[in-house]
């Protein structure tokens, strides 16, 4: 007697951590994937060539570095986290010669202005060409920090209130009016290290 004959799904197809259609997919473009996955806390972007021997990550960047090398002093995943960790993803493959990706999302449903659309839009404004729709964007002012900033003005009234809701960053010396342009002065931070880099080799 003979049991039962089925193919047993890939582990990670099991586990749904891997869409291997979609996978399959975007490796047959023959470019990187801009692979962008968060938390609540952070963000990470990494440009990632397929190889038959397992992944191989060309660059990455997490939004961690953002404030540890740029001197950011926000939370760090939100939208304009996300935006900066994916120039600054962005840069760096720049610096290795990388100029072209296609967006890799994973399992997650992205919604049109989240923050992995920031980080693609991060990437885009780093110099690389990855295919999208400019509609899945979040607007210039979202990205900026500016409904935190207006968030901040609301709480401005109440003293008592705005410390307790921004006390972490209070604490910094931060104020979230500034919010906007903190973000400038980080954006062009990333920016001006890759034109130094450019400028020593």
């Amino acid at each position: 007697m003979r049991g039962a004959r089925y193919n047993l799904p890939f582990r990670r197809r099991r586990e749904k951590r891997t869409d291997y259609k979609s996978r399959r997919a975007l490796i047959s473009s023959g470019l990187p994937r801009l692979v962008v996955r968060g938390t609540n806390k952070h963000m990470t972007v990494q440009l990632v060539e397929a190889n038959p021997t397992g992944d191989k990550v060309l660059a990455s960047a997490n939004s961690t570095e953002l404030a540890k090398k740029y001197g950011w002093k926000i939370h760090c995943g939100n939208v304009p986290s996300a935006y900066l960790t994916g120039l600054l993803a962005g840069v760096k493959a720049k610096g290795k010669g990388l100029s072209e990706a296609v967006l890799d999302i994973g399992l997650r449903k992205a919604s049109n202005g989240g923050r992995t659309f920031a980080a693609l839009k991060g990437a885009v404004d780093s110099g690389m060409e990855i295919p999208h729709d400019e509609k899945v964007f979040p607007d210039d002012s979202r990205l900026r920090g500016e409904h935190i900033t207006n968030y901040a003005k609301t709480l401005a009234k109440d003293p008592e209130m705005y410390t307790k809701r921004f006390s972490r960053y209070v604490a910094t010396g931060m104020k979230m009016e500034d919010f906007p342009r903190h973000f400038e002065e980080t954006k062009n931070k990333i920016l001006q290290g890759n034109v130094e880099a450019v400028k020593a080799s």
